[in-house]
């Protein structure tokens, strides 16, 4: 089994590459792309592109926020509830194909 080791540097360029400031009006989110909440306590907004929605690994993450919270997301808008290391990493492998 291999085993993936994570610089840190790259964990963070992942999140400045995903992560958007954004006013409080929610204006920010490209064409092609949809905002999501990240996190377990204190959520992060992200931006991510439309086609990751279609990816196994990412559709995982849309299976597990439905479990949590059907259709009803606190933040009012899509809201994932895992570690945002998780999130990173899982974007970060989509980003590169």
């Amino acid at each position: 089994m291999m085993m993936r080791m994570w610089l840190p540097s790259v964990i963070s360029n992942a999140k400045q590459v995903l992560k958007l400031q954004f006013s409080k009006n929610g204006q920010g989110v490209p064409k092609g792309h949809v905002a999501v909440y990240v996190g377990e306590r204190e959520m992060k907004r992200y931006v991510v592109p439309l086609s990751y929605l279609a990816h196994p690994s990412f559709q995982d993450l849309l299976k597990h926020s439905e479990e949590e919270f059907g259709f009803h997301h606190p933040m009012g808008g899509l809201t994932i509830p895992c570690k945002e290391e998780a999130f990173i990493n899982i974007t970060s492998e989509l980003s590169s194909h």
